[in-house]
């Protein structure tokens, strides 16, 4: 039996607008589209397992990134800071074959 979203998505016209322009726009990143997709097909009343179908990602981000707008709107797309220790070398020195700069 499929699962049912208990966030029901209901935009204002000027999120509405927001989202669509984020969906539009191919000079930012791919994560941010991604999302704005998400937010749209929810509101359109498309299922968790359809939207991760159609836009090839798994149900679980689906299911986040909704859960994530109905909580805080258009602030809870915006990426979170992340766990973990910084980064001791830029990706740039990583590189294999380059030796770093000095």
């Amino acid at each position: 039996m499929p699962r049912k979203s208990p966030y029901v998505m209901h935009l204002t016209d000027e999120e509405q607008m927001e989202l669509q322009s984020m969906a539009r726009q191919y000079t930012s990143p791919y994560c941010d589209v991604v999302r704005a997709r998400i937010i749209l097909m929810a509101a359109d009343g498309f299922s968790n397992d359809i939207i991760a179908a159609r836009l090839d990602t798994p149900r679980q981000i689906v299911s986040k990134w909704r859960k994530r707008f109905a909580l805080a709107r258009l602030p809870g797309l915006e990426g979170q800071p992340r766990g973990g220790r910084k980064a001791r070398f830029s990706p740039r020195s990583r590189r294999p074959g380059q030796s770093p700069r000095l």
